[in-house]
């Protein structure tokens, strides 16, 4: 697997960190690349080096391509018309052995880590704090993408962890002629090794910085989705708890909560970690946006191909929930297409369909392709906790924090007579996630986790499998991960297979 290896850092930044007029507090921003053979030999390089690694998560091969992987297998989300390129078969669930956006991704992850590596290599755990906390950046960045990759390729943690093939660990104590025989571990070793990577961040970061970067917050942050993951729902609560009280973050509200996504990213009190664009950083039609939406630098939805492609829309099923309560403020990211007062349909589809445009991942500071993809949020940190109490049969408390979100969004709160036998606390809790971090990467992930079915009752290009609206994903199913590309098993023959 030569894409872990013979890899020379080469995104670094640019131009020199930026201070603010204060003299007292530093303001950081990660920036674009250069090159410098020399650079990992100075402090200053490797703060460099890791800044570079914050800007190549802004590559297409990466950004794209998570969001597309984790999200389009949902049930929030219908593809309005097939397309030539692998995003059908990632939402038809028909996936190939060598997609190029799993390919895409799957390499990308691994160049970034790889990347990670050779900086926490040269940091000993008893160097300065400056070298601790470049460090500590760098573990948040590896965790973060082992857990992607293990989510992507490697089966949900309820099934069989100890056993089941996760992904390949790539740490820093991996050679380059061991990387190119490494063979996948377990589920539960990735996550394992995740959770320690994470935890010796948390420790490593002493430098408040700004959610464009890791941070010990984020580090907890992480950790909570991670444990909840893992059904260790102890855990999962006690490191929201720790974000939560930090008081660090506020939940955002009213107008701006409407307009959440549209601001400068390090604005954003809710955001924990978030991958920045600026208005330069725009890649217009080629941006994760363009597929949801086709419309003004406003909201108010155009014909398709009017400002992007616009192919894939929010489903009949989560409008439909959503909109149960009218005044739902978190109607603001769906932006219908209406002509003359006339909700408009998409008739290639049967039935048609009608095109809900989504706008959660557009108009960032009036540009209308523009985003700054949001990774980890408050908002999560309450739900985390929420369905995690649901699980220790604490009802009252997980209520309470659904009903922070409920009460945020303008929708009626629930009391503890509206849990039932036919209406759980859990089902109250997932069905909060779904209305609430929708279009994020979240939702297959929330239902499979919990031995749950994605189910697809509405038009949607999947009604050209079986000529039926109806598709029914179980948790078992295979296709619920993708295939280990290829490509990569070409070069390293002892990389498994998924079934």
């Amino acid at each position: 697997m030569k894409i872990y290896h013979n890899h020379i850092i080469k995104f670094v930044i640019a131009a020199s960190v930026i201070l603010t007029a204060s003299a007292c507090r530093k303001t950081y921003f990660p920036s674009d690349k250069a090159e410098d053979s020399g650079l990992l030999t100075t402090i200053e390089g490797k703060r460099m080096a890791t800044l570079g690694n914050y800007a190549t998560l802004k590559s297409l091969n990466y950004e794209n391509n998570y969001h597309w992987l984790a999200e389009l297998p949902s049930d929030e989300v219908a593809q309005g018309q097939n397309s030539s390129s692998d995003v059908t078969n990632l939402y038809k669930y028909t996936h190939l052995v060598n997609s190029a956006n799993a390919t895409a991704y799957f390499q990308q992850a691994y160049y970034v880590a790889s990347a990670t590596n050779k900086i926490i290599k040269l940091i000993p755990d008893g160097s300065s704090a400056d070298l601790l906390q470049i460090k500590g950046e760098n573990l948040f960045l590896r965790a973060m993408l082992h857990f992607n990759l293990v989510r992507m390729f490697g089966r949900p943690y309820a099934q069989n962890p100890t056993t089941n093939a996760g992904v390949p660990i790539l740490s820093e104590t991996v050679s380059e002629t061991d990387a190119a025989i490494i063979k996948r571990s377990t589920v539960a070793q990735v996550y394992d090794f995740v959770i320690a990577d994470l935890l010796k961040a948390a420790q490593c970061i002493t430098v408040e910085k700004s959610n464009s970067f890791a941070t010990k917050m984020a580090a907890y942050a992480l950790l909570s989705r991670i444990y909840l993951y893992m059904d260790n729902n102890a855990k999962a609560v006690e490191y929201a708890n720790l974000v939560i009280s930090s008081n660090k973050y506020q939940l955002m509200q009213d107008a701006a909560y409407q307009t959440y996504f549209r601001g400068d990213p390090e604005k954003n009190t809710e955001n924990i970690f978030a991958i920045k664009h600026t208005k330069t950083e725009n890649y217009d039609y080629s941006a994760i946006g363009s597929l949801y939406y086709s419309g003004d630098a406003n909201g108010n939805a155009l014909g398709q191909g009017e400002s992007g492609w616009g192919e894939i829309y929010a489903s009949v099923k989560y409008y439909n929930f959503l909109n149960k309560y009218p005044q739902d403020k978190r109607k603001s990211f769906i932006s219908p297409l209406i002509v003359n007062g006339v909700q408009q349909l998409n008739t290639k589809l049967t039935p048609a369909a009608p095109i809900y445009y989504v706008n959660k991942n557009n108009l960032q500071e009036g540009v209308i392709n523009l985003t700054s993809p949001v990774y980890l949020r408050l908002a999560e940190m309450y739900l985390n906790r929420a369905e995690a109490n649901a699980k220790l049969n604490n009802t009252q408390l997980a209520l309470d924090d659904v009903n922070v979100i409920r009460t945020r969004a303008g929708i009626p709160a629930y009391t503890l007579t509206d849990v039932t036998p036919t209406h759980s606390i859990l089902d109250i809790v997932l069905e909060e996630r779904w209305l609430e971090l929708a279009f994020e990467g979240q939702r297959a992930y929330d239902l499979f986790r919990n031995n749950r079915p994605v189910v697809r009752d509405y038009p949607g290009t999947h009604s050209t499998i079986n000529g039926s609206v109806n598709q029914t994903i179980n948790a078992t199913n295979a296709r619920v991960i993708y295939f280990i590309p290829q490509t990569e098993r070409d070069k390293n023959p002892n990389l498994s297979q998924n079934p």
